[in-house]
């Protein structure tokens, strides 16, 4: 893996509590996320799972659960099978979400590794920030 990182952020009209259940309650998290279903027990070390189709194509993405602080930081490692691929150590990139209250809401600030190319980085930007996006719609509509 290179030392290419795609990073997003995004401010919430909600307090870092409400922000960390939209973040991590699978229910929640399908909301945002095109319907994937997540199972983990959040504990760090075990594993995570999303499933879920994507363009007409079902798919499970793996990983493991790094670092759980609540509410203020989450860290998993992340794979799937439609970037093509294999499923090895080296393909897997490490996602850090990282939550600090701001003027009564909450900054949330997002850091991905492993990219492979300045395009790849900023694709991957892209898509987390439409990700956040989706995450501030959730928490913000409780």
């Amino acid at each position: 893996m290179t030392g290419l990182h795609a990073q997003a952020a995004v401010d919430v009209d909600a307090p870092p509590e409400r922000v960390w259940q939209a973040l991590t309650d699978p229910a929640e998290i399908a909301r945002y996320m095109m319907g994937s279903r997540v199972e983990t027990t959040w504990e760090p070390g075990s594993p995570i799972t999303w499933s879920g189709e994507w363009q007409g194509k079902p798919y499970q993405d793996r990983g493991e659960v790094l670092e759980v602080e609540a509410p203020r930081r989450l860290a998993v490692t992340h794979w799937s099978p439609l970037t093509g691929e294999d499923d090895a150590p080296e393909n897997y990139h490490t996602v850090r979400y990282e939550l600090s209250g701001a003027d009564g809401g909450t900054r949330v600030t997002l850091d991905q590794d492993g990219c492979t190319s300045e395009e790849q980085a900023e694709q991957f930007s892209r898509n987390w920030q439409g990700m956040l996006e989706g995450l501030k719609q959730v928490a913000e509509s409780r």
